[in-house]
């Protein structure tokens, strides 16, 4: 195998940067219905650029359901020379909403480069980083004198959201997706881009709590001391999700954890961040979650109930003295093996049912995620394959990492392929994915487009089965 050594100052040709740009023009939020004409554009224009590389595509939606108020699916295929593999390729269009928009220096969908970087929302997640594997699987077709595999090509526009749509296409196109190996480019790169083959992600599910009491806002002198106040109630209902030590307060919750084996815990801290080194990347001490374990534990191996946003009563400046009726709190838990999503649901609605204050009511809305957690074997065949590949990238050698983040749809796709799943990104902590001025730099994108090439063409050569 050919070792392929990293040069820093490289880019990618000016078709390549052109067509990234432009990928990274459309404002697909997934999840905003305001966003949805951005999101069919967009994903017509990947339709367009698979077919020019030889591939059938077709955009794709659940029965029902209507290009207007859901992103579609793209799915195309390519088709390969006999007796070589079936490769299933993964990836997503969509990304966050660009909020607070005032906290950007630069347009948020606009791409901006400075220093080797291109600011933008989704220049990492997971446009940068799947584009740059198209190119990267583009020129392994242009330059092959051999094999050629089966390609596979299942792109969505709702990750950030829950992955509804491509669920029930997945199903309802369970044959199509047959394939030996599912490769996924949108995860992180351990420390200074050393390489690593994530080997777990836990799984997600996300939800919206409400608190209503009096019919409006209330006068906090006419009627304080008496009216509920929903504001109040919420930080007390959000606080009572969790111990004093961090840990999660839901009985049952962590009832059916499958804690790690000793190799696969000794793999992660090797790899892991030092606490002065996630004090520079963050600028705070790694002091959430549950006392008294490791931050890798906390991170790769125990679920959370996170809090992602409160909102209720006044916020503007100066004062307005009101008792709010209402209050709104968005949330997501993170699973790991052995928690099925919907238990869990169900635990935490009772729990927070039991725990409503008096005189307010409770619902709990938009949930969606519904994706259990993926733990793979250390000693999986093409585990072995992709270190190879990555030892030509980096001397250093590939290392294994546990995601603590998740990519809903990936367990789903490895049951329903039959495709061994193999996720090696090129993400760093410096990208700022999912909050304002998120980046990816040219080292990082070229990284991903030769770890394209010398997957494809290792696999050929393996001839996986």
């Amino acid at each position: 195998m050919e070792t392929m050594k990293e040069n820093s100052s490289e880019r990618p040709s000016s078709q390549e940067s052109a067509e990234y740009f432009e990928l990274l023009r459309f404002q697909t939020v997934g999840a905003d219905p305001l966003h949805m004409k951005d999101c069919v554009q967009c994903a017509m224009w990947l339709k367009k650029w698979l077919e020019g590389i030889g591939a059938d595509v077709k955009l794709l939606l659940p029965d029902g359901e209507r290009l207007a108020a859901t992103p579609p699916v793209v799915f195309g295929e390519r088709r390969g020379d006999d007796g070589a593999p079936t490769i299933l390729f993964y990836g997503h269009y969509d990304v966050q909403p660009p909020d607070p928009v005032d906290e950007w220096r630069t347009s948020p969908f606009e791409p901006t480069e400075k220093d080797g970087r291109i600011y933008c929302r989704g220049s990492q997640d997971d446009k940068g980083q799947m584009f740059a594997f198209l190119c990267g699987l583009r020129n392994f077709l242009s330059a092959s004198k051999g094999p050629v595999p089966t390609l596979k090509f299942l792109l969505e526009g709702q990750e950030e959201s829950g992955s509804g749509a491509i669920a029930k296409v997945a199903a309802d196109i369970k044959d199509q997706l047959l394939a030996n190996v599912l490769l996924v480019c949108d995860t992180g790169a351990a420390s200074d881009l050393r390489p690593a083959i994530i080997a777990g992600l836990r799984g997600v599910t996300h939800f919206t709590v409400r608190l209503t009491a009096a019919d409006c806002d209330l006068h906090s002198g006419r009627y304080g001391g008496i009216a509920p106040n929903a504001a109040q109630g919420m930080a007390e209902l959000m606080a009572s999700l969790h111990n004093p030590d961090g840990s999660i307060a839901v009985r049952g919750f962590c009832d059916r954890i499958e804690p790690p084996t000793a190799e696969e815990l000794a793999a992660a801290e090797s790899s892991a961040m030092s606490d002065a080194e996630y004090v520079a990347e963050t600028g705070v001490a790694p002091v959430g979650g549950e006392q008294g374990l490791s931050t890798t534990e906390r991170n790769s191996f125990r679920p959370t109930i996170e809090v992602n946003g409160i909102h209720s009563g006044y916020g503007g400046p100066g004062s307005k003295t009101v008792i709010p009726c209402s209050a709104i709190a968005k949330l997501s838990m993170r699973l790991v093996p052995r928690q099925n999503p919907a238990d869990c649901m169900a635990l935490v609605e009772r729990h927070l049912r039991q725990h409503t204050p008096k005189g307010m009511k409770l619902s709990v809305e938009e949930i969606t995620g519904d994706a259990p957690a993926l733990r793979l074997p250390l000693k999986s065949p093409i585990f072995r394959l992709a270190a190879e590949v990555l030892n030509g990238i980096d001397p250093r050698g590939a290392v294994f990492q546990w995601d603590g983040a998740s990519i809903p749809i990936v367990s789903t796709l490895a049951r329903i392929s039959g495709a061994a799943p193999l996720l090696v990104g090129f993400g760093q902590g410096e990208d700022r994915i999912h909050s304002p001025n998120e980046s990816f730099s040219w080292r990082q994108f070229m990284l991903g487009r030769r770890w394209a090439t010398g997957i494809l063409s290792a696999l050929c050569d393996a001839n996986v089965d």
